[in-house]
């Protein structure tokens, strides 16, 4: 199946509503391609390891969700940015990047699939600065210990995460947001949550953790992302009937 690139950027773009967001870094097409698509390689990262995946692969599309031209990010081509750029322009590769929409999609955003995996039916939404789905919380249908949460998410994820355990709370709601989301405990005490899981931790977040009787679990930032641009690609196999291969690259992040 081949169609045009303007075809899956309408596409993508009325699938994961990037109009909606106020972004750190534009979502969409970020580096122009072959206008024909036939085959698309998703991954967390346009990193050069990825690139040189897709160029192994006979990439038209990289679709990813960490891109380039973030704020604050220096505007010179210069560098690593110099390399990758010139991978894929020489290559003639589109890349495509979708960030916070494809953390809060519904069904194949990081939210709800790390959501899926770990078996917790979102409750409701946390609130982000007015960005609706990017954390969800959940009520457990037994509750948990700590440590049984804790060896649940690294045996899932394949990665063992850190726990700020308070030994004497089981959790029976529980909060989470992919990524560097550690901020959001703020919420997750706000809401009452017993519990808190994110990518990533700041020395910060243990004193808040332990201070207001909250577990909080890093799991990984990389390891908490995987699973967005992973379902994408199968969505968009299915629905259109590209060529589509979620390449997943190493971060221990």
């Amino acid at each position: 199946m081949t169609i045009e690139r303007q075809e899956l950027m309408s596409y993508l773009d009325g699938l994961l509503q990037p109009d909606q967001f106020n972004d750190y870094a534009p979502n969409g097409l970020q580096v122009e391609g072959v206008e024909k698509i036939q085959r698309v390689v998703t991954g967390v990262t346009a990193s050069q390891a990825l690139i040189d995946q897709a160029i192994a692969r006979g990439a038209d599309v990289l679709l990813v969700h960490h891109g380039y031209f973030w704020r604050n990010e220096g505007s010179p081509l210069v560098g690593i940015k110099k390399h990758r750029i010139k991978s894929l322009m020489v290559h003639d590769i589109n890349l495509m990047a979708y960030h916070l929409p494809l953390d809060c999609h519904p069904e194949l955003g990081n939210n709800a699939q790390l959501g899926k995996l770990m078996g917790w039916v979102p409750d409701a939404h946390m609130q982000s600065s007015g960005v609706t789905g990017l954390g969800l919380y959940a009520t457990l249908p037994a509750g948990c210990t700590g440590i049984e949460v804790q060896r649940h998410l690294s045996r899932v994820l394949g990665r063992e995460a850190l726990h700020i355990d308070i030994p004497s709370k089981p959790i029976k709601r529980i909060g989470w947001c992919t990524g560097g989301a550690q901020g959001m405990i703020e919420q997750a005490v706000a809401l009452g949550l017993d519990a808190y899981v994110s990518g990533e931790i700041s020395e910060a977040t243990v004193h808040v953790a332990r201070e207001n009787g909250v577990h909080y679990f890093a799991a990984g930032h990389h390891a908490t992302e995987r699973y967005g641009a992973m379902a994408l690609a199968a969505h968009l196999q299915q629905e259109l009937g590209l060529d589509c291969e979620f390449v997943d690259v190493p971060n221990p992040a």
